[in-house]
């Protein structure tokens, strides 16, 4: 290019560059009038839109730009490509002067965003209301809004809201967009894998000439307790399944000689026995296998419950409810204590009441709130049909009552608030009883419940309707869990089905000879237990091992994600020094035929 078309090149473009900063600088005194005249609210025009979604999203799409805006973007990107037009006929020096040029209009401070400039903390503020496929798209219109769309914070934020990786924080790792994407890949993975059964499935070794009396799981740590008064935890996380046995006290006892135990509950750092002879014991998991302390009624413990949050735990025995916790020297005392005129037959505590407990108690056709601040005893429900289920959550409790015969009223779900105290739902009416209920562990604004029919319903807790109805069992469903796609119920038939709810669709099921008394899953994991209802062995010396299996109840851990699992337990009280792994690979729906016992 020589001097005479540079210098050519040069004045076109200053003249071009000047009409179209004049509308700029026509609007500026009255723009200035403007604010002048307008009410200040926050800090500016970018805070009002990060605190409000709606005016965010009218950024976004450029609603309400003057017509003299819109004019100015198009001159100038018109005069940007007439300039990229003539740096092609030219050479040289005068097309390195435009790609400077360009290189300093895409390091502006300010982001463009149609007819305003605003800083990148501002931009970043609208952005966040976006969700991965609006980013993605806002990513495909310049390089200063893929810059924004793609910036850490905003992926870090997805991440969370989504339940990815919640314990870990922005400086863990340096692409959270990548991170966010492998997540989403191992979620599609493990939903593949639960729909086709495959994984890894382990059948926890049993305690010999023993029945099986109780299961309870948490996070992947399942507790039995059997007839020989034996009670042992697994951690299904790692690969080396050989479980330890929680010692008693009673050491003089002869093996065989000790009580059946009743119930066994398990939380995080927790581990609870109750036994037919009135005793409890409670095992701290991170000291060791010995009991940290024990209580003793004086009658048959009929209901125990164990916090999911902190260290209570709750008791029902003839007609006094013994709530027990640690004090601040790590001392177990008596919390609180409140007698009721009926049996109890169900009893939870409420999860999230931080420093002083809450339990729920149900004795016949009477429902007691418990709170241990005050040894208050509130009446929820009382003096109507029987209550056949029970679950709580933070600010809920979802009960069952028997129906009073087809003719008058049919079996219904009652939804009460624990902290206004008064019924908010009646749900359900249908001829059979319900017999599990699960409300915790449900998600928003669903819950999902069991019935003597043998019918599972998801229940929409907006409407009071039951959102849909399937015929998962033969007899009674005994156990039901759901999560945002799935259902897994278990039928006192020994069935446990798993059913993809929103297509309506059975996925895959699994027989055992005993009915399914604790079903507990998670997005990797499933842990079955089938209890036998006959506590009694039948000839143990005499029977065969297959005669013997028959009898002494079963339980399966399922593993669909095996990358996952470690090859130490976090609780001291589960390591093994056994190198051994007691679990294979391969594809579950050959594992266990139908009719395998």
């Amino acid at each position: 290019m020589d001097d005479y078309s540079l210098d050519e090149f040069r004045r076109r473009w200053q003249e071009e560059l000047a009409q179209a900063q004049a509308p700029k600088k026509r609007r500026r005194p009255e723009a200035a009038e403007r604010r002048a005249r307008r009410p200040e609210v926050g800090s500016g025009r970018g805070e009002q839109a990060s605190g409000d979604p709606a005016l965010a999203q009218g950024l976004l799409e450029g609603a309400g730009r003057p017509p003299a805006a819109r004019a100015t973007r198009a001159e100038g990107q018109d005069v940007a490509s007439r300039s990229r037009s003539l740096a092609r006929e030219g050479a040289g020096g005068g097309e390195q002067l435009v790609d400077q040029l360009i290189r300093d209009l895409n390091e502006m401070n300010d982001v463009p965003f149609f007819d305003i400039q605003l800083p990148y903390e501002l931009a970043i503020n609208i952005f966040q209301y976006l969700d991965r496929k609006e980013l993605g798209r806002c990513a495909q219109v310049s390089k200063t809004w893929k810059v924004i769309a793609e910036d850490e914070v905003l992926w870090y934020r997805l991440c969370q809201q989504e339940g990815h990786l919640p314990d870990s924080s922005i400086s863990d790792y340096s692409c959270w967009k990548l991170i966010f994407q492998e997540c989403r890949a191992k979620e599609h993975m493990l939903r593949t894998n639960w729909k086709n059964r495959k994984g890894a499935v382990s059948e926890l070794e049993h305690v010999p000439d023993a029945v099986l009396c109780d299961v309870h799981s948490h996070d992947g740590v399942v507790i039995a307790g059997y007839t020989s008064g034996d009670v042992r935890v697994w951690d299904t996380r790692t690969w080396d399944y050989v479980a330890p046995f929680l010692e008693s006290e009673d050491e003089e006892d002869e093996p065989g000689m000790q009580p059946n135990v009743s119930f066994v509950r398990i939380n995080s750092s927790l581990a609870v026995a109750a036994y037919e002879d009135g005793f409890l014991n409670i095992w701290d998991l991170r000291t060791g296998k010995y009991p940290v302390h024990r209580f003793e009624h004086d009658a048959r413990i009929q209901a125990l419950a164990l916090s999911q949050d902190d260290a209570t735990v709750a008791t029902a025995s003839a007609f006094d409810v013994v709530m027990l916790s640690p004090n601040e020297e790590g001392y177990w005392q008596i919390a609180a204590e409140f007698e009721v005129p009926k049996l109890v037959q169900y009893l939870e505590i409420v999860p999230e009441t931080r420093r002083y407990p809450v339990a729920v108690a149900a004795a016949g056709d009477l429902m007691y709130l418990l709170k241990a601040e005050d040894s208050a005893r509130t009446l929820l429900y009382a003096h109507g049909p029987p209550v056949t289920c029970l679950d709580v959550s933070a600010n809920q409790v979802a009960f069952g009552v028997q129906g009073l015969g087809w003719v008058y009223e049919g079996s219904k779900i009652l939804v009460y608030s624990l902290e206004a105290g008064r019924r908010l739902l009646k749900l359900g009416n249908v001829l059979r009883d319900f017999t599990c209920v699960n409300l915790s562990d449900s998600p928003p604004n669903l819950m999902v419940s069991g019935n003597m029919d043998g019918r599972v319903r998801i229940h929409d807790l907006r409407s009071g309707n039951i959102a849909l109805s399937l015929s998962a069992h033969q007899l009674r469903v005994s156990a039901v869990q759901m999560d945002d796609w799935k259902i897994v119920s278990g039928g006192e038939e020994g069935l446990v089905s798993v059913w993809d709810y929103r297509m309506n669709q059975k996925l895959w099921e699994v027989y055992s000879g005993h009915p399914v008394q604790h079903i507990s899953f998670s997005s990797h994991s499933l842990i079955t237990a089938n209890v036998p209802y006959q506590t009694v062995m039948r000839n143990a010396d005499l029977d065969s091992f297959t005669t013997h299996r028959r009898h002494r109840g079963l339980i399966r851990a399922y593993e669909f994600a095996v990358d996952q699992l470690a090859f130490q337990s976090p609780l001291p009280v589960c390591r093994s020094s056994c190198d051994a792994m007691a679990t294979h690979y391969y594809d579950l729906a050959l594992a266990f035929p139908y009719n395998h016992v």
